[in-house]
């Protein structure tokens, strides 16, 4: 049967939208076979033959040879068999009958037109899903389009034209001192992407450590070309964030790269995280140096790590404790997310207390 409407529309979409017309053409294969065998009890096997060629669609109905029929959807007599087919067929085999073209047309015609529109949003869904899928650990821009007043959720806008969707930025994924208007340009970081029976969910994030990452790589060239390597970050987002740069360039001055000229670059940064502060410290293989720099801007006198576990235990001017330590436990907490350990703070003048002396035995009475 001729289907020129079918395949003009495939090519269309082909060329407008990017969508694969074999892609297409299995969803309406799908549909018509399906279609069949709910209009043909006993059917079991349908086949449709494509011929791109001539642009021309063929249905037929395969049944098995038997010598006694017991489903008539499926099966056909070895007599009936060889009077329509000749003698090459047998017992076992299998024959393929053509359904008629006027019915055809018609499960056709009442099918193609609604498997066209499924399959197209599927098959945008399915690009979005991989546009977006690629992108996960990556910065986007998104546009806020609604702000939610009674849970706070912000939807954002990501992506353009066909390949675009709605992301929800979660309160728990907002910074606190964020305040977000509809309009408003926001820098997002794409946590994961999942399908989803309404198309790709994408999960987005301002508070994630990732997003610190991404930005440096950004705006700094030597992070981006890997001469410069971020080693971990801590980060409580809105506050503070602590991120640990090493560089096997030796002529490289990893935190320098990070600042940037009158600290132009971390300072773009800052901006964009609403005035968070950024404490770079160069990284260390050896634990006690990684320690000491991380509880920066406090002093470390000395770092004592345990014989066995993540633990150590730092000694600090008395006057710096206060400082080592942090506002409500903050510069500490980070340190020790930076590190992987366990830091224990205390001051210069601090000594172990004494064990008790053991008591003397009690005399025995004679």
């Amino acid at each position: 049967m001729k289907c020129d409407e079918i395949f003009a529309a495939l090519e269309l979409l082909e060329k407008e939208r990017g969508i694969s017309p074999t892609f297409m053409m299995d969803k309406i294969i799908q549909a018509l076979t399906t279609a069949y065998k709910k209009d043909h009890e006993g059917v079991e096997n349908v086949i449709v033959d494509v011929d791109e060629v001539r642009k021309d669609l063929r249905m037929y109905v395969q049944k098995e040879i038997v010598e006694e029929v017991e489903n008539p959807g499926s099966q056909m007599s070895l007599e009936e068999a060889r009077a329509k087919f000749g003698r090459v067929v047998d017992l076992g085999g299998t024959v393929n009958i053509p359904v008629d073209n006027v019915e055809f047309g018609r499960i056709a015609a009442g099918n193609g037109k609604q498997v066209i529109i499924q399959g197209l949003r599927e098959a945008e869904r399915g690009m979005v899903y991989d546009e977006f899928n690629s992108k996960q650990h990556e910065i986007l821009t998104g546009v806020v389009t609604r702000i939610d007043p009674r849970s706070g959720s912000v939807s954002l806008r990501i992506g353009t034209g066909a390949e675009s969707t709605e992301a929800m930025l979660a309160v728990s994924e907002q910074i606190k001192s964020e305040e977000l208007v509809e309009g408003q340009h926001v820098k997002v970081y794409v946590v994961e992407v999942r399908r989803s029976t309404r198309g790709p969910q994408v999960l987005i994030s301002r508070t994630h450590p990732g997003l610190v990452k991404r930005l440096f790589e950004l705006e700094v060239p030597e992070i981006y070309d890997g001469i410069v390597e971020v080693k971990s970050i801590a980060r409580e987002a809105g506050s503070r964030t602590k991120m640990a740069v090493w560089s096997g360039d030796e002529a490289v001055d990893p935190i320098g790269a990070c600042v940037g000229p009158a600290g132009q670059r971390v300072g773009s940064i800052v901006n964009e995280l609403r005035g968070e502060k950024i404490d770079i410290i160069k990284y260390s293989e050896d634990p006690a140096q990684f320690i000491a720099a991380a509880l920066a801007p406090a002093d470390v006198v000395d770092v004592w790590i345990a014989d066995e576990g993540k633990g150590c235990r730092v000694i600090v001017p008395d006057d710096q404790l206060s400082l080592a330590i942090g506002k409500e436990g903050q510069n500490a907490r980070l340190a020790a997310r930076l590190t992987g350990y366990k830091i224990d703070i205390k001051p210069q003048s601090y000594r172990d207390p004494e064990p008790d002396p053991e008591p003397e035995p009690e005399e025995q009475e004679a």
